[in-house]
């Protein structure tokens, strides 16, 4: 033991010193390399038998390998049998079963994947077959099923125990066992009767209710998924009576489970396990189940317990009624003693299991990696494994056991690991590490592989990562070289080698960047290499938004019938294509068009109670993803109760009790109990009881000469239920009313009557028939007989020629024809009431203040009311007011009960009031006492009724008001405070001024210029000041009036404004002057000069006329246009005076002359161009205009 503990501690340090370790690679499939398996059958491979035999074996390799298999240890050619074949460029055997049996090829199967550089080997694969083929193939003699014959009755004795054996075939994996009847209905267990885990049913004792013929035992293989059923099992239970009647027709046909004596109670002892103790073992991750099934009388109750320690609570189930203990995931700590208990209330049976924990061989740090080596560099191949008990370490090389091969310096074997220095080429091989215990093996292949290869990225080139931000960023640089390159990291322009901060290098070369960010966004380059050369690759990272739920759907409580809408409002990057799906309970929806499911809602209407349960939203995209669960709680009014039964009659009670209905997940908080009258009022149901959500029983109390019938509603959070149907009628017997009518009675609707009125009885108060009333009354003074009559099918009773508002005693009883009610109570009544006769007296008022008065009577005596007093009036009306008219407003105040004062509110002061005062009952008003008057004291005056702003200027402004409307008393002044307003509106210091009470204006001077100014004025009288009423005034804007002020006064303005007014008179005197100096032209003158050759112009220097000649030769005007011939037209002369006007209209003046511009028709007016288009004006026409403004 110390030398191998020394080995180890050795072969730790030697690989310290080697100082390399190199982790798995995965070798390109270009280069060379041994073969790998990547693909086997199990090493427990069961097959189905009805189809052909597969055993998988598949490997990889450079050059590819080449397959080979053993069978039982020995070579298995496939070549030899037809029926086996192998798949082209695999070692995965086919077996044909049409043309073999596939029992012939059970057996242990190993393949072996061989190239120049190795030999890889599969686990060792048991080929089993499913045993329920002769059940398929119908082949009898060979059946592992059950017996087909019939099995015989079992009879047993009430209270007894009883196993009912299934004993199922055989098969792999072992079928799973269930008890069903003949309609395939599972039969009811219990923690009486239960299936133990060998699939025999267990009865802890038998009752009269398990008597059956069909007790049926079905076992189904999962493999082949078939089922098979055992023969029916018949059981008859009896009573020691019945034994005793059918033993000898029972004895030739049966299974007699009985002895003579009866079957008492007992204690329990256990079915199974037997004895007092036993052992289970139970192998490391798997199941560990124990059972405990106790008989006995009443049923035992079963508890588990750990002698050793606590049971692990995660890992723990409790089946069959506890009669199972169930450790799921064993470990080495549940070894130990487990204590099952059965008990009754005759005692206690005990028995401890002892559980063992083996363990088959696993692995501590997995399975030896692949190691590819360059000449010359040191690795280890480690093989580290554990198991209960500690497995042994088997190692081969290529298939052969290493010890066989031929010996390699560069190798050295220690324990679990294979140490190799200074490797060389011819090193490569294939090593196998086979660890064993008792309870199974490991085994695996690791190759070796020495080459000499430059480096070379294997990562695809330009690949974008997309990463979430805040989330890691894992970017690749998957590479292969040898010696194994070393990986570098740069980002954008190689600024430097990424590692530490935000960056993890790991030695995959893996780049990490733990808390990506939208700085680590960009391009990145890896460069891998090695002493032979040197790669490099350039991938991008994208950083993008995170997927969040921002509203969540919320649990909601909906009743049948409603609606409900789910939200689940989402933010997502807009690059990713996100989708929002719905669960409920975990599976997709139900396609149903009620759910309506929209991209951030979901609702479903018309909801029933199978729409409850848990709803998810989940966010999704290939990046990221978010889920929200919201519960969905349907409600609903309850089912009606049923089963309604009485029980434990009484005269004047009964027992109800009723089955709850259903409650839809709202838990029923009360019941009502009703009944139906059917002999009083057939068709009215009316409430009776009310009782806790808890009961299901009332007592109920019942009334006599009563036709009942009774019915239950339920009550919950959402309402009330249907009735339940009726329960059957119950019949009370009559009797005498147990009571008398209430409410009774006695007043006046005349003042010389009394009538007495009362409560009638209801049918249920009845008791009986013939119901009737004995209305007895007296006038209440000593000595006064009593006075009675019956009534019936009556509430009420007049007596006539009673004194006014006199007292009576009065009674009302109830009698039918089984007799009286108890004695009546006695009551008060009063006769008819009449107007009071008397007013108050000593009437007085005491003025409190200008707008309160207390007022002061001596009651009236209540002989003189003549009836109960409600109160007293007090008329009032305010009769003088110096600033008014007389006006008579008359008003009313009422003072309930009986007073001799109140208070009089809301006066106005300095005013002259009236009153009086009378007392009133029901009937009416009293006369009034004698008027009184009081006068109310000046107070406040009310505001101004007006307040004015006028004739603002910069310093100066006028104020005008209005007298107050409410003077309240004699006007002694006005109060007016002022104070300006800046235009942040801030407030400036405020002045007061007081001013005469004959003022009504006043104009205030040298104020203090400011934007505006606000204004406060109230009244005063003797009494104080009134409130004050509002105004602000707005001032002249100071720039504003500064510029008139100043433009006005300067000298160049008041130069300038008389140069132009002489201007003006100097153009309007020439003007005249010329106008008089025009002389008179006829019109016939005028259109003779049109023709005149001599015709002189307008003279430029002294704007006149020259004078028109009369030729008759009509020569055309100087400067006028000419045609060429020399002629005028005709047609030009022929026009009116018009034509030749400015404009449309020709002018004259006083005299008939015309002033218009005298020229010729131009000839545009043939060019259509109208008279604008002559050329500039003359100043003959500057002088026209000049006329026109004179």
């Amino acid at each position: 033991m110390m030398v191998m503990e020394m080995r180890s501690l050795v072969a730790a340090l030697l690989v310290l010193i080697l100082g390399h370790f190199t982790s798995a690679l995965e070798v390109p499939l270009d280069l060379p390399q041994p073969p790998s398996i990547t693909q086997q059958s199990p090493k427990d491979h069961i097959v189905d038998p009805r189809e052909n035999i597969v055993i998988y074996c598949e490997a990889k390799g450079k050059p590819h390998p080449s397959f080979s298999w053993t069978k039982d240890g020995t070579h298995f050619d496939v070549n030899e049998d037809p029926s086996v074949t192998m798949r082209p460029n695999s070692g995965t055997l086919e077996v044909d079963i049409t043309r073999a049996r596939p029992e012939n090829f059970e057996g242990v199967f190993q393949c072996t994947a061989r190239n120049k550089y190795g030999a890889a080997v599969s686990n060792k694969i048991v080929v089993r077959q499913s045993i329920a083929l002769p059940f398929l193939r119908g082949l009898t003699e060979e059946s592992p099923l059950w017996s087909k014959d019939k099995i015989k009755p079992i009879v047993v004795k009430e209270g007894v125990s009883l196993v009912l054996p299934c004993q199922p075939p055989a098969g792999l994996p072992p079928p799973i066992i269930f008890w069903m009847d003949n309609n395939f209905q599972k039969l009811p267990q219990s923690k009486r009767v239960s299936q133990s885990l060998n699939g025999d049913l267990y009865f802890s004792n038998v009752r009269r209710e398990d008597s059956r013929s069909d007790y049926i035992c079905y076992a189904r293989f999962t493999h082949t998924q078939t089922i098979q059923q055992k023969q029916p099992i018949t059981v008859k239970v009896l009573t020691m009576d019945e034994i005793n009647d059918t033993m000898a027709d029972y004895y030739n046909f049966t299974e007699m489970v009985l002895n003579e004596a009866p079957v008492d109670e007992r204690k329990p002892t256990f079915l199974i396990p037997s004895g007092h103790s036993s052992s289970k073992m139970v192998l490391k991750g798997h199941v560990l189940e124990m059972e405990c099934i106790a008989e006995g009388l009443p049923t035992p109750e079963v508890s588990w317990t750990k002698v050793s320690g606590d049971l692990p609570g995660s890992r723990t189930s409790f089946l069959h009624f506890n009669k199972t203990l169930q450790i799921v995931n064993v470990s080495e700590s549940d070894a130990g003693d487990y204590r099952c208990s059965a008990k009754n209330q005759h005692g206690a049976a005990h028995h401890i299991i002892s559980v063992v924990v083996k363990a088959t061989p696993y692995w501590i740090s997995g399975p030896p990696k692949n190691l590819v080596l360059a000449p010359g560099e040191n690795g280890v191949l480690t093989c580290r494994a554990n198991g209960i008990p500690k497995p042994s370490i088997l190692w081969s090389i290529n298939g052969d056991l290493i010890e066989n091969s031929p010996k390699d310096i560069s190798r050295k074997v220690e324990d679990d690991s294979i140490i190799f220095t200074q490797v060389r080429v011819e090193s490569s091989a294939v090593y196998q590490c086979n660890i064993s215990n008792p309870y199974g093996y490991l085994l695996s292949n690791a190759f070796v592989n020495v080459l000499s290869e430059p480096p070379r990225v294997l990562t695809p080139a330009n690949k974008v990562y997309q990463v979430i931000e805040n989330r890691p960023a894992f970017l690749e640089c998957s590479s292969f070289g040898s010696p194994i390159p070393k990986i570098d990291w740069f980002k954008d322009r190689k600024s430097g080698i990424l590692d530490g901060d935000d960056y993890i290098l790991h030695d995959n070369g893996t780049l990490e960047i733990q808390v990506a960010q939208a700085q680590h966004k960009g391009k990145y380059t890896c460069v891998a290499n090695n002493y032979l050369g040197i790669s490099e690759n350039h991938v991008y990272l994208d950083i993008k938004e995170p997927t969040r739920i921002l509203k969540q759907p919320v649990d909601k409580v909906v009743q049948r019938g409603g609606s409900v809408l789910f939200q689940c409002i989402v933010k997502h990057d807009k690059d990713l294509h996100t989708t929002v799906t719905w669960l409920k309970d975990g599976e997709e929806l139900l396609d149903d068009e009620r759910f309506i499911v929209e991209f951030e809602s979901l609702s479903i209407t018309d909801i029933s109670e199978s729409d409850a349960g848990s709803y998810t939203c989940i966010v999704n995209n290939t990046l990221d993803h978010d889920s929200a669960t919201a519960e969905l709680s349907v409600v609903g009014r309850p089912d009606p109760p049923t089963d309604l039964e009485l029980t434990d009659h009484k005269k004047r009670s009964v027992q109800l009790t009723w089955i709850p209905g259903e409650e839809h997940n709202s838990p029923i908080q009360e019941f009502v109990i009703q009944y139906e009258d059917s002999l009083h009022r057939r068709g009215h149901w009316h409430d009776l009881a009310r009782v806790p959500g808890t009961r299901t029983t009332a007592h109920l109390k019942l009334s006599p000469y009563v036709h009942y019938t009774f019915r239950v509603l339920a009550r919950n959070a959402v309402g009330l239920s249907e009735p339940s149907s009726p329960s059957r009628m119950y019949k009370t017997d009559p009797a005498a009313p147990d009571q008398n009518p209430k409410g009774v009675h006695g007043s006046g609707t005349e003042h010389n009557n009394l009538v007495i009125t009362w409560e009638p009885l209801t049918g249920l108060h009845s008791n009986g028939p013939g119901l009737r009333y004995k209305v007895s009354w007296r006038h209440k003074r000593p000595g006064t007989d009593w006075t009675t009559v019956t009534v019936a099918n009556n509430s009420k009773f007049t007596v006539s020629g009673t004194p006014t508002f006199s007292p009576y005693e009065i009674k009302v009883q109830a009698v039918n024809d089984l007799g009286e009610g108890p004695e009546p109570a006695v009551v008060i009544g009063y006769s008819g009431e009449d107007l009071p006769t008397a007013a108050p007296a000593n009437v007085q008022a005491v003025v409190l203040n200008s707008t309160l008065v207390e007022l002061r009577w001596d009651p009236v005596p209540s002989h003189l009311i003549r009836g109960h007093i409600q109160g007293y009036k007090i008329n009032y009306w305010r009769k003088h007011h110096k600033h008014n008219s007389d006006q008579m407003e008359q008003r009313i105040l009422t003072f309930s009960g009986n007073q001799s004062r109140g208070m009089l509110p809301g006066l106005h002061p300095f005013s002259h009031y009236s009153f009086e005062v009378r007392v009133f009952n029901k009937k009416g008003d009293g006369p009034a006492s004698k008027t009184q008057q009081f006068k109310t004291p000046e107070g406040e005056p009310g505001p101004p009724a007006s307040l004015l702003v006028t004739n603002p200027s910069l310093d100066s402004l006028t104020l005008e008001w209005n007298p107050p409307r409410e003077h309240n008393g004699h006007i002694t002044g006005y109060t007016l405070r002022y104070q300006p307003v800046n235009n942040s509106n801030e407030l400036g210091p405020e002045e007061e001024l007081a001013l005469a009470a004959n003022e009504t204006s006043v104009t205030l001077q040298n104020l203090k210029y400011s934007p505006r100014y606000k204004f406060y004025l109230n009244a005063r009288t003797s009494a104080g000041a009134g409130p004050a009423i509002f105004e602000e005034a707005v001032m002249p804007d100071k720039a504003v009036s500064n510029r008139q002020v100043d433009i006005a006064t300067q000298g160049w303005f008041i130069g300038l404004m008389c140069a132009i007014a002489l201007l003006i008179l100097i153009l309007l005197i020439i003007c005249f002057i010329q106008r008089n100096k025009g002389g008179k032209y006829p019109v016939k003158e005028k259109e003779d000069a049109h023709t005149d050759p001599e015709f002189q112009p307008m003279k430029d220097d002294d704007c006149t006329f020259v004078e028109y000649s009369d030729n008759e030769d009509h020569k055309p005007l100087k400067g006028s246009r000419t045609p060429s011939n020399g002629t005028v037209k005709r047609e030009d002369s022929d026009d009116s005076l018009v034509d030749y006007g400015e404009g449309g209209d020709g002018q004259f003046n006083e005299d008939g002359s015309f002033i218009g511009q005298y020229s010729g028709k131009s000839s545009s007016r043939d060019n259509d161009e109208g008279p604008e288009s002559a050329g500039a004006p003359s100043p003959l026409n500057a002088m026209n205009s000049l006329n026109s403004f004179v």
